[in-house]
């Protein structure tokens, strides 16, 4: 998965707040905060779409913008691409599990337990 530059994570955290896809105008407003010219947008949205972190459709003379993925996936995919960088993964991975919180611990004995009634069940 390719990464993302400081302003194209900006506008995706603003695409992953919304309830519904997005106008490059609206995506403009909502990043108020910075003083980007209209085309700077446009510009981001097309090149996070050939990226593959959004989708877009047609609406009138507008494109309108949703995330391919959610945050959660985009940073699963971060986690693992981090895996791949080290050349013992069980060490890293062992490393991890020391330095999450207890509750962080339970979250991913859950998942993992969920994971083995799932492939038992196949």
């Amino acid at each position: 998965m390719k990464g993302l530059g400081e302003l194209e994570r900006s506008i995706m955290d603003i695409i992953w707040a919304q309830p519904s896809p997005v106008t490059a105008r609206e995506v403009g407003r909502l990043i108020a905060d910075r003083d980007l010219a209209p085309t700077t947008v446009m510009t981001v949205l097309d090149r996070l779409t050939r990226k593959g972190f959004l989708l877009r459709t047609r609406d009138g003379r507008a494109w309108r913008y949703e995330a391919a993925e959610s945050r959660d996936a985009y940073i699963a995919e971060l986690m693992l691409e981090a895996l791949d960088m080290t050349g013992d993964r069980s060490a890293a991975l062992t490393r991890f599990a020391q330095a999450v919180t207890g509750t962080e611990a339970d979250i991913l004995r859950r998942a993992l337990t969920d994971l083995e009634e799932e492939l038992e069940g196949e």
